[in-house]
This record gives C-alpha cells, structure tokens and sequence, in this order.
C-alpha cells in the first residue's frame, strides 16, 4: 500500500506523485446542492491548486468566487498560433465516497486478480473487469475497496500541470498560448455553469477526462433529465374499493409503458435509454427521477415526446393530473461543433500514435463539459486520462498510461505551434 500525507507539496514533479497528493483530498460534489461549487471543500481544494499554479511559475492564475481556476503559459513564438485550452475538473462523483481515499500501489502487475481489502474480502477480479489484464508488468493505483479512487478527473489535473511544468522547465520549445483551466462541479452537471470562455481566452481545447489509454472522443449523448410526479389517493385497504389510487402501482404502469430494451442493461454504441435513477413515494405520492439520453438529435426529440405521451396515456386511464412530468435538456452531442474543427481529432490522433498509442475513437456514452463548452463557442473534444471503472470502489489507473497521456498532451502542443500536424 502507497501512504502519502496529505500536504500539498508543490516540490514533487511526477504525474504519479501529484495525483496521489491530489487524491487525498475530498472534493466530492453534491447533486441536491444549487450553489456552485456544491461542496466547500472544492473550493478549498481550488486554492491549493491556484497556489500551485503560482508557484510553478504559471501566468494570470485567477479563481473566481465559484472555483474556477484560470492560468496560462504565454506564446514564446512570434509565429501565429492558435491559442489552446486544457481542462479537467476538481470533483468527484457522489456516487461513493472520497474521503480518506487510500491508494494501493501495484508494482508489475502479474494479471490476477487483485485484493482490495483482505479484512472486508473485497477482490478486482479478473472475471469481472478482463481489460485489466492487459496491464500485466505495469503499475496499477487501485482504492482500498472503501472508496472511489479520484482519477476522475485528478488524473486529468495532474497530466495537465505536469504538461505545463514541463513546457516551463524547456523554454527552448516554441508554443503559442497554453490556456489551462479547473472547473467545480462537472459530476453533478454544472461544470460549465459559470465557465468564463472569453477569459480563458482559449480558440479551441480539449478536456482531459476520459478513460482508457487512447480514448478520444468527439460525440455524447444529447441529455435530458426527466421529473415524474404522481398522485394517488390513500385509502385504508379495507374501504378501498373503487376509491384508491396507489401512486407506487401508477409508477410501476409508467415505467413499464417505455421500451423495454431502451434501458441502459441493454444498450450500447450509439443506442439511447431512458434510465430510472431514482424513485421515492408512497401511496399517496410518488415521484421518479429519470435520464433520457440519445446521440441522433431526431431520436433524442422522440424519446422525449414519448416519455411525455407515457404521461398523457395515464391521466387518461386514471384522470387528469394524475401524472405530471418535467422535461429539461442538459446538454448536447457536440459532434456538430467539432465537425467543423477537425484538426483538432487529426492532431490528437497523431499525437497519440507518435507515442505508441492506437487511437479509439468512439462516442461518450455520456456527458463531459466539453459537450456545453462546444456549444458556448469552445470547440472541445475529450482526451484520456488512463483509469477504469470511475465513480466506484473498482476504480484503479495505470501509471504508464497516465505518462503516455502526459506526452500525447505535450505533442499536441508541439503539433500547433509548427502549424501542421505531428509527423
């Protein structure tokens, strides 16, 4: 087990060492929360990182009042080059806890499975997560099996700062301007909320949040959330024939009226669901969290006018304002917005394979800022980061992935500031 105390020591230069430091601080986000960020530990954990950046010698390091940390390194080139933007955010899911994060360190990996925690028997077995034997002979950071692990997006924190004290330490290496930026609160959907886009002063970025070593991405989900609000008429069982109206059996006839096989168990690629996140109630009253997501905007406006209809059938059956539902876009695919910047795949994809790594493109199933970013005029495609299983206590990344990244984010600079793309 790697034990690492929790001072931010701005002296350690690996990518391994400041995500480890970076882990050990708690930056989890709430969703019921509507101030941003969600979590006042996010901001205390925003100004270390600011501080930080000051004293790595980054320029124009500012943090407004929600947590959001700006930086960059000016263009030592008098040639014209696009200003370029990295991102990744402070937070972590809600999903599972963490705090007191504590990482286990595994040296070559043998391709076993791997014992989380002897005491409480919890194993990342093979049988379950094949990928990782892959890894065999590299270095794995897995949790204690208590936690979630933090490499989303700390992993993305660390390569990006440790991009941008490399390009500090070689002065030598023309660039143009390398905007960084930390955002709060991208777990619970309002990572972009307050992104000031003209002051980053960015043309073009990528986010540095995705998996897998390689993973580039350009197209998610178009995201809607979904709000079920049922009421029922409580009876005593005993006289309650031809009075009662059980909001719980309602609920059930909601969900079941969608299409079985739009669930997320069933679906992959560029298949859309509806997914029933949550659910709380009684006979009386009960209301149904759901998410609606697709990646064809013509089916995504389908699923939505369904969902609706679901509704429009039951008070039917059951009167009016029986049902009421709630429709909100979230976000959308930022496939549109890319498309017209294709540069900025094709240098990533070169950058990625002048560093040994297979480029896989493949579509978020699911959000990223850089989905909002694209649309506020930030063309903002995705990058890897190295780890598995986010959001749990599965959660492990490699150290010679997150390396690799670092060196594919390095290229990437390179690329721009020659005017053409990597060789």
């Amino acid at each position: 087990m790697f034990v690492e105390d929790n001072k931010m020591k701005t002296t350690d230069h690996s990518v391994t060492e400041r995500f480890l430091r970076y882990i050990s601080y708690d930056t989890q986000s709430k969703e019921e929360e509507e101030q941003v960020p969600s979590t006042k530990k996010q901001l205390e954990f925003s100004i270390l990182l600011a501080a930080e950046l000051k004293e790595m010698g980054i320029s124009n390091v500012r943090m407004d009042g929600h947590g959001y940390i700006y930086g960059e390194i000016p263009a030592n080139t008098e040639e014209t080059v696009m200003s370029l933007g990295f991102i990744a955010h402070m937070d972590t899911s809600p999903a599972l806890s963490g705090k007191d994060v504590k990482p286990q360190l595994v040296e070559n990996y043998d391709g076993c499975d791997i014992c989380l925690n002897k005491e409480k028997d919890i194993w990342l077995l093979t049988s379950d997560f094949p990928e990782i034997k892959k890894y065999k002979g590299k270095t794995l950071i897995t949790t204690d099996g208590t936690t979630l692990l933090g490499a989303d997006d700390k992993a993305g924190i660390a390569e990006i700062m440790t991009m941008a004290a490399w390009f500090l330490s070689h002065p030598e290496e023309k660039h143009g301007k390398i905007c960084i930026a930390f955002t709060p609160d991208e777990e619970v959907g309002r990572g972009a909320d307050f992104f000031n886009v003209e002051d980053f002063g960015a043309e073009a970025a990528y986010t540095v949040d995705g998996g897998a070593l390689g993973e580039l991405e350009y197209e998610n989900f178009n995201a809607a959330s979904g709000h079920v609000v049922i009421q029922g008429k409580s009876i005593h069982p005993g006289s309650a024939k031809g009075k009662m109206k059980n909001a719980l059996l309602v609920a059930m006839e909601f969900q079941a009226l969608l299409p079985v096989f739009e669930n997320p168990m069933y679906t992959e690629g560029y298949e859309g669901f509806y997914h029933l996140d949550r659910m709380e109630g009684d006979v009386e009253c009960t209301q149904m969290a759901y998410i609606i997501r697709d990646h064809d905007r013509e089916k995504f406006q389908q699923k939505k006018a369904f969902f609706e209809k679901a509704a429009e059938f039951l008070n039917v059956k059951y009167g009016a304002g029986t049902v009421t539902v709630a429709v909100k876009d979230s976000y959308y695919n930022m496939k549109e917005k890319i498309e017209p910047h294709m540069e900025l795949i094709h240098i990533a994809e070169k950058a990625m394979k002048k560093n040994g790594v297979e480029p896989v493109i493949s579509p978020v199933r699911g959000g990223t800022d850089g989905a909002r970013l694209s649309y506020m005029g930030l063309p903002c495609p995705n990058l890897c980061t190295g780890g598995h299983n986010y959001h749990g206590k599965y959660e492990y990344v490699c150290v010679e992935s997150m390396e690799q990244t670092v060196q594919i984010l390095t290229e990437i600079v390179k690329s721009f500031a020659t005017g053409k793309n990597v060789d």
